[in-house]
């Protein structure tokens, strides 16, 4: 079991944990802050359980490089955990009780002793609890109580995938405590991702659990999702003097869940037509020879949807090869055609039906004006509303957050380091 919450109060104010902090958050800028922000979640922890031995759990957001869209029709993605994180102290109760208070959020007290898909329930965190709980249990481990007091850098609707943050958390969690830390970071986002399908009602692939889990850039190849392919990509993107800067276009996620669900559909709409499930199991040349039967079957739009899927699948490669030859320039280049094939193909930068928001598409520009031709930027993640991505010389970042924040709000441009670990027990 963990040390006595207090105890590790004053490990942190006197430095005694600084190198586990630095391996997780890499910037040496945001220790201090992050030294204090564990301090306080002790002492919000302490206040509503006592000073009991806790332990503490950490998951990291993710950042999309490439591949929009494609994992869900078992397609490649390049991927990355970022150094900002949901943390959680945490101690086990001795019933099957979940008592989880998340800052900001009201209290959820929830029995994990028979978690049952309800609908009632559908899009909540105590739906997600249940769904990680049973995960678990399908696959023969162990799950159990606890009391935890959360506080989270990865807002909601932020395009970095809060919802599979919270899953990673919520599996290391019930890992930790009654299982010694013995589930792989692949299983725990396949756990992670049924959780959010079956048991939070969100259709979604596997990339974002996969990326908060496995941590640091990843390539995956989820030709097989009961078994993915990942790789490590030994990438600094320090060293080619560029910063990963995600901007929230402040845009609402309200009512987008149909245009999210729809890309998937109509893709695999497309794949129907050839008798199979999905894209990546359709041969492109076929595709293209039966381009007029398929506009017929499936429609105009799920045809450029499937048209962005071949060739995002194909820009990943083309990406980690570029990273990996040190070509940054070329890897910039085929991220600007990720971002233009999502525009125009996926047509996932605004909803059809709110015209009067475009706030993806707004951002998009704005960085074209104030960057010219020296980054690559693109629509971030799922799309419609959320966030954009952006690398950008070191030299221009400070203009380039002052301008995108004069336009959008203070805060909402985000300087990120790639974080090497994935979801795991930090003390």
């Amino acid at each position: 079991m963990g040390r006595q919450a207090e105890e590790i109060i004053s490990g942190l104010q006197n430095g005694v944990y600084d190198e586990v902090l630095r391996k997780i958050y890499i910037d040496e800028s945001v220790l201090q802050m992050q030294r204090e922000r564990y301090v306080k979640a002790i002492q919000e922890y302490i206040g509503l359980f006592g000073n009991a031995e806790v332990e503490i759990y950490s998951a990291p957001g993710r950042s999309e490089i490439g591949g929009n869209h494609t994992d869900h029709q078992h397609g490649k993605v390049l991927a990355s955990s970022v150094n900002i994180d949901i943390i959680a102290v945490v101690s086990p109760t001795d019933d099957q009780m979940v008592h989880f208070k998340s800052e900001g959020y009201d209290r959820i007290d929830t029995s994990v002793a028979d978690p049952v898909i309800d609908e009632s329930i559908f899009g909540t965190t105590r739906s997600l609890i249940h769904g990680i709980a049973a995960g678990l249990r399908k696959r023969g481990y162990q799950a159990g109580g606890f009391n935890a007091y959360a506080t989270s850098q990865v807002l909601s609707g932020s395009g970095l995938s809060s919802s599979a943050a919270f899953e990673i958390l919520v599996g290391n969690i019930l890992s930790g405590l009654y299982n010694e830390e013995k589930l792989d970071a692949v299983t725990l986002a396949q756990i992670g991702q049924e959780a959010e399908n079956i048991y939070f009602g969100k259709p979604s692939g596997l990339m974002d659990q996969m990326a908060c889990s496995v941590g640091g850039l990843i390539f995956i190849d989820f030709a097989d999702p009961k078994t993915p392919q990942v790789k490590k990509v030994d990438v600094d993107f320090s060293v080619f003097k560029h910063s990963l800067c995600i901007v929230d276009t402040k845009g609402s996620h309200a009512d987008l869940t149909d245009d999210y669900a729809a890309i998937p559909v109509e893709m695999c709409k497309v794949a129907a037509y050839f008798g199979k499930k999905v894209l990546r199991e359709v041969d492109e040349a076929a595709f293209y020879q039966a381009l007029p039967e398929i506009r017929k079957a499936a429609g105009d739009r799920a045809v450029l949807r499937a048209i962005h899927f071949f060739d995002e699948n194909a820009r990943v490669d083309e990406e980690v090869a570029a990273l990996q030859k040190g070509d940054f320039e070329a890897f910039k280049a085929i991220a600007m055609e990720s971002g233009q094939s999502s525009y125009k193909y996926l047509q996932n930068v605004y909803a059809c039906h709110k015209p009067e928001e475009m706030s993806v598409a707004v951002s998009l520009v704005m960085t074209k004006k104030l960057l010219g031709d020296k980054a690559a930027y693109r629509v971030h993640g799922g799309g419609f509303a959320g966030t954009i991505q952006a690398f950008i010389p070191d030299d221009a970042v400070a203009a380039y957050k002052e301008g995108m924040e004069k336009l959008l709000g203070e805060g909402s441009c985000h300087v990120m380091k790639v974080r090497p670990i994935g979801g795991c027990k930090v003390l």
